[in-house]
């Protein structure tokens, strides 16, 4: 039986990590078997940017932590190397950076297993989100959708006034 001392570490990891995956808006469990330290570095600094939580995590405390969470069906992925990456702001970026990254390293490492607010995902979800770009990138497709209309419309009165010989005078401060 381990110690107090022991145990008592154990605990603060699992309710760390229970409440890391609470938190999370997403997160995929990874099999990182087969990657050198140069990979991992570049795979750590890439998601680092972009605001995702990568650590190795020990299976049997992150099973504990899925108890936790509700999420025991997943414990079955709990076995070999297992890392997990969350994120607390945009739940596509940890999909899209693993996903770009398992294609450039010719798919060395796999995604075991996958969640998001509070839901296991399916393989073919998984795959769905890998493919949408950027949070960033689908809020500029959204607001370019929405000005489109306004600047066409600026753009054809501005061509219906130079038709009719209107020149539009240069604002100037005021003073």
């Amino acid at each position: 039986m381990p110690n107090a001392k022991v145990l008592s570490e154990k605990q603060a990891i699992v309710a760390a990590l229970t409440e890391r995956i609470q938190n999370a808006s997403a997160g995929l469990f990874v099999d990182y078997k087969g990657i050198n330290v140069a990979q991992d570095t570049e795979l750590r600094t890439e998601l680092r940017k972009n605001d995702v939580e990568y650590s190795v995590v020990k299976n049997t405390l992150t099973r504990f932590a899925l108890d936790n969470c509700g999420l025991q069906e997943m414990n079955g992925i709990l076995n070999g190397t297992t890392s997990l990456a969350t994120s607390t702001g945009d739940p596509i970026a940890p999909f899209r950076i693993i996903n770009d990254y398992a294609k450039k390293m010719n798919d060395i490492f796999t995604v075991k297993a996958a969640f998001m607010d509070g839901k296991i995902l399916t393989e073919s979800e998984i795959a769905e989100i890998s493919a949408l770009p950027s949070k960033d990138a689908l809020y500029s497709q959204v607001f370019g959708t929405l000005l489109a209309p306004i600047t066409s419309l600026a753009v054809v009165l501005n061509q219906i006034a130079e038709k009719n010989g209107y020149v539009a005078e240069p604002e100037t401060a005021a003073e």
